[in-house]
């Protein structure tokens, strides 16, 4: 289905709006913004958390009214808002912040991957989701960051690299034959220099199995970081947690930590690992196979037969 309505794109420079779940200070974030504004052909505005926000989901904040204050990125005009991903998003296209919507939306680049079920707890694809749930075209992108140093030149290849399909989005948006029942969820391979071009995939069911251990203080063990990977010395990305609790003398602490990582053949993890740049359609509706419904179908008459 393509876009119906007002086109949003009448000769000017198309509107894009950048969000994430990394930090309005995040290298991904600021490499993406950096490249979109080095074209001129795009006015950049960015709407982004103040700090980090990752694995928050599609969570939002109804319990107090959020900040957003301007912060200077050269070339855009940007705010850092004391919310979630999806806050920035919804704010950012409410137009209370901003005179107009955007014409697209970016929520990016993020330090780790969201393929398989991360999908589920990322906050980055849910600052896509959002915008898709309000009829403006996304797309959340994410780098596949490994331990160690954070290398911003891997940011700016990835963000070089989605220009091609961000450009092309742009196209179909202003000719409305952009489809309106999906948005774009893109992972680019750790080697991005050398990456094996796009790739077409469907989420699959690859997940980082989790286990708890219980310790005896907070600073124990290895910190989960927000790629869904185990801690390294690298500093980058901050703890999310309230540390500020108290313990009673009859609680337990417990830590989370990654055990094991199932790759699914043949969907987006598996090719990312082999090095494509992976472009995943995604929707915000949980749909379930045929079979479940089929069984589900037979199953509730005969459990209301029964009252």
């Amino acid at each position: 289905m393509a876009i119906n309505g007002e086109d949003r794109i009448s000769g000017e420079r198309p509107i894009i709006m950048v969000t994430n779940d990394d930090g309005i200070d995040a290298p991904g974030l600021r490499s993406l913004v950096r490249v979109l504004v080095s074209t001129n052909l795009y006015d950049v505005r960015v709407c982004a958390p103040d700090s980090e926000k990752s694995a928050v989901s599609h969570s939002i904040i109804w319990s107090r009214p959020l900040t957003a204050h301007r912060v200077e990125i050269e070339g855009a005009e940007a705010y850092a808002v004391s919310g979630t991903p999806a806050d920035c998003t919804g704010l950012g296209l409410s137009e209370a912040l901003f005179p107009s919507l955007p014409d697209l939306v970016l929520s990016g680049i993020n330090v780790g991957s969201n393929c398989g079920y991360n999908i589920v707890y990322s906050g980055t694809v849910a600052g896509a989701r959002e915008a898709f749930i309000y009829d403006v075209p996304s797309a959340s992108i994410s780098y596949d960051w490994k331990r160690g140093d954070i290398n911003v030149n891997d940011f700016v290849l990835s963000a070089q690299a989605c220009l091609p399909i961000i450009n092309g989005m742009l196209s179909a948006i202003k000719n409305k034959t952009h489809p309106t029942n999906c948005f774009l969820n893109i992972d680019l391979p750790t080697d991005i220099a050398n990456h094996k071009g796009y790739k077409l995939t469907t989420q699959g069911k690859s997940l980082g199995k989790m286990g708890w251990r219980q310790v005896e203080e907070e600073a124990q063990g290895a910190k989960m970081l927000s790629t869904m990977s185990m801690e390294t010395d690298s500093g980058v990305v901050s703890d999310n947690n309230d540390t500020s609790a108290h313990h009673s003398n009859d609680s337990r602490l417990f830590k989370r930590e990654l055990r094991t990582v199932v790759v699914e053949e043949g969907t987006d993890l598996h090719f990312l690992r082999e090095g494509y740049i992976t472009v995943t359609p995604i929707g915000a509706l949980s749909q379930v196979d045929v079979d479940c419904q089929n069984y589900y179908k037979e199953w509730l008459p005969k459990i209301s037969s029964s009252l």
